[in-house]
């Protein structure tokens, strides 16, 4: 199978929705031979964060001299980002090759009367196959949907397992509170494993401590109160950090906004435990270096200056008030906001959250069956700010985001992960 036809036919697969449990992709990998059993990994699973707290670990194993592979979701602008190797992504012959093997497989659990796996499955089990092929010393794993019924959650043991920021989202398929949520998140805890949080809120905490209890598991909630900002700009962020008597003075990280050093943290929390428990073997340099390395797509990434075009992959209402903070360390004229967004979010309250802050905004859509309706998004945006156009196609609305803008002005897309893949290859290419 080529390059082409393998992402044809995973994505022709987005028709099997999506479905929790761990029976078919457990099927599928048993017939693969099981390429996920006995390799190290560090299993994230969290509402936000989990892309960039991702990165900066796998970016901080490399630089010491680990081989580490990293799996994502989604991708930004092709499919290929979402499994890769030492910041490399999986070359399109593997991917052929890889998806070609996984097919024959499916094609027996088939006559075998097993449901058909979907998209998430067969990516998660050539992300598998072609990180085992490889030999790869450590395996970043990022959660797809929740945790404990994910597919990423066939894995039997982990080297840690790290929750992120646990907030309301995928409510109809997680729980209504955020105690359901944050049970489905624990569901990557491993017997007698190791887990580090992000400061939650009361309600997830208890849970993640019960859960920690009932599988005898020591949970490190990571001390934020012992971060100490320096300095946080439009290029990046300057911090200090005290942890189990270590002091970490002026790390630097590239990645924009305050919650980026918090992601840092958790990150660097993470790898310090490790470390102390002989379960990587990285100097302070390491860490430091990697922190400062770390790249991560489409989070507060500024594409171009004068005007500054920023995009921003805030998709849930945590995320959009989270970019409305970040926006303040920006210095600009005007405010152009370019938003599309998916019909399941919680569209009312990131429009809220958002819309009064620009001087103008484009309306567009983004490109997926999921998507709000430009005319329908507009009319609830037009509650909050009048100074409104509507440009379906992505392209044209970059057009006139741009036809609005003087040099010292920022323009800033958002609202969609899905969006602002499609608005960074316009602007790149």
């Amino acid at each position: 199978m080529d390059y082409i036809e393998a992402v044809n036919y995973i994505n022709d697969k987005n028709k099997f929705g999506s479905k929790l449990g761990l029976d078919v992709i457990g099927k599928l990998l048993e017939l693969l031979g099981n390429p996920h059993l006995d390799m190290n990994y560090i299993h994230i699973a969290g509402t936000n964060g989990k892309g960039s707290t991702s990165a900066y670990i796998a970016t901080a194993l490399k630089e010491a001299g680990y081989k580490v592979g990293l799996f994502t979701s989604p991708f930004l602008e092709r499919f290929n980002e979402r499994i890769s190797i030492n910041g490399n992504d999986i070359p399109n012959e593997r991917l052929g090759e890889i998806t070609g093997k996984v097919k024959d497989k499916i094609q027996i659990m088939l006559k075998e009367g097993y449901e058909h796996p979907t998209t998430f499955e067969i990516v998660t089990a050539i992300a598998f196959v072609y990180f085992k092929e490889e030999n790869v010393d450590y395996t970043v794993l990022e959660v797809g949907l929740g945790g404990r019924s994910d597919s990423t959650n066939i894995i039997k043991s982990s080297c840690i397992s790290v929750i992120t920021t646990i907030d309301y989202d995928h409510t109809d398929v997680l729980g209504d509170t955020l105690g359901k949520i944050a049970y489905e998140k624990a569901g990557i805890i491993k017997e007698n494993g190791l887990v580090v949080s992000y400061p939650q809120q009361e309600e997830a905490l208890e849970v993640l401590k019960q859960v920690s209890r009932d599988m005898q598991a020591e949970l490190i909630v990571c001390p934020m109160e012992y971060v100490e900002i320096e300095d946080i700009n439009e290029f990046g962020g300057l911090f200090n950090f005290k942890y189990n008597g270590e002091t970490f003075n002026h790390l630097k990280i590239g990645l924009l906004g305050e919650y980026q050093i918090y992601n840092a943290v958790l990150a660097l929390t993470t790898l310090l435990t490790l470390r102390e428990r002989g379960l990587v073997n990285i100097t302070d340099e390491q860490l430091r270096n990697g922190l400062q390395k770390t790249k991560w797509k489409g989070r507060l990434e500024v594409l171009r200056r004068n005007p500054t075009f920023l995009i921003d992959g805030a998709h849930n209402l945590q995320g959009i008030k989270t970019l409305k903070e970040s926006l303040k360390m920006f210095k600009y004229n005007k405010l152009i906001l370019g938003i599309g967004i998916l019909k399941d979010k919680d569209v009312e309250h990131m429009v809220e959250t958002l819309a009064p802050l620009a001087d103008e905004i484009v309306i567009t859509e983004v490109n997926m069956p999921r998507k709000k309706e430009a005319e329908s998004l507009e009319k609830i945006v037009k509650k909050y700010n009048d100074k409104t156009y509507v440009e379906k196609d992505i392209k044209k609305a970059i057009d006139k985001a741009y036809e609005l803008a003087s040099e010292e002005d920022l323009i800033v897309f958002g609202g969609s992960l899905y969006l602002i893949g499609d608005v960074r290859k316009i602007i790149l290419n």
